[in-house]
């Protein structure tokens, strides 16, 4: 199974609830076994730069393949890159 983990930042505070609308248009490709979108509770004492988390699980990497390759993927893209500052993003095996 893989993990799929993207982290953003929103350039403007009023502007995450736009980021998680558009993030929550993932939920829709078929291909996660499991996929959420969260808003940060920002409860971490050293750090709470981080304001919208995407969570993903995978069967394998033609799975991950297969979603990010979906037009809702590239339709969400669209929608929060102009809102978002940061993205980072990591996938590992579990």
């Amino acid at each position: 199974m893989i993990r799929h983990i993207v982290l953003f930042t929103a350039k403007d505070q009023a502007q995450i609830e736009g980021i998680i609308e558009g993030l929550s248009i993932l939920t829709k490709i078929p291909h996660p076994r499991r996929l959420e979108i969260a808003r940060n509770r920002k409860s971490d004492a050293l750090g709470n730069d981080i304001d919208v988390v995407v969570y993903g699980e995978f069967d394998s990497d033609a799975e991950l393949a297969a979603y990010k390759g979906h037009p809702l993927y590239q339709e969400s893209i669209r929608r929060v890159r102009p809102l978002r500052e940061l993205r980072f993003a990591a996938d590992y095996s579990v």
